[in-house]
């Protein structure tokens, strides 16, 4: 499985694990499954439609096929990028800049389906030749799809262990959203492991500039981000 970098937008490269193009190709073939097991259900019950004329019969078919043709374009908009052979496989489509797919990204992945797999059918293959796993419709879109297989504890979520006791020093931080904090922690994770100062001084000014914090009361950027991230939990635990 190959590494995905990722720009977030504090500027700074997040690596993820690329969905292989086997992963992918076995959420396809599920979903494909599920696709099939309708049509079959859809032609044992369509007798019911037999004594009307076939207009009528035309339209009744291709409205009950609506739910096959926009499957993906649909389940991938409502589930966050995914699909139920990609819930299964455990992997995402993401936006490369950092940001959550929006509905329109997701149509164009869809409508590029056609030509990555129903009528050329190079989706696979370019898939296999792409350091990002990428398909026509992901390069055209600006998306890719990661792994999701990866253990999970709460240094890789926004969570935070906060004493009991914890007094916030920053309430401003409900401005930011569950999105910023994810990647606040993971830009903190990764340069506070690597000791790149320069993106903790870059993270540490965007947060004062999104939060509006008019007086800094910690006297590291470490310090400081890591309180920024407990208070944040503070103020969000019970919503």
């Amino acid at each position: 499985m190959s590494e995905l970098q990722i720009n977030t937008t504090q500027n700074v490269k997040i690596m993820f694990n690329a969905a292989g193009a086997g992963e992918r190709l076995l959420a396809f073939i599920i979903d494909m499954a599920i696709k099939i097991g309708y049509m079959l259900v859809l032609n044992w019950t369509v007798g019911a439609f037999d004594n009307m004329d076939q207009w009528s019969q035309i339209g009744i078919n291709t409205v009950l096929s609506f739910p096959v043709m926009f499957y993906t374009l649909v389940l991938e908009s409502l589930l966050e990028g995914q699909t139920i052979g990609k819930r299964v496989m455990k992997i995402r489509v993401v936006k490369i800049d950092g940001y959550q797919a929006s509905l329109s990204d997701y149509v164009v992945r869809w409508f590029f389906r056609i030509v990555d797999i129903y009528i050329l059918g190079i989706g696979f293959f370019v898939m296999m030749f792409n350091k990002k796993t990428q398909r026509l419709g992901d390069m055209a879109a600006g998306t890719a799809v990661i792994g999701l297989k990866d253990s999970v504890n709460i240094n890789h979520t926004i969570l935070e262990d906060l004493r009991d006791d914890y007094q916030p020093s920053y309430p401003n931080v409900i401005r930011l959203s569950d999105n910023d904090a994810r990647i606040i922690k993971e830009t903190f994770t990764v340069a506070k492991a690597s000791k790149d100062y320069q993106t903790l001084i870059k993270l540490r000014s965007k947060i004062i500039e999104v939060v509006g914090i008019k007086s800094m009361k910690h006297k590291t950027d470490m310090e400081f981000i890591d309180v920024i991230l407990k208070d944040y939990n503070f103020y969000t635990q019970d919503m």
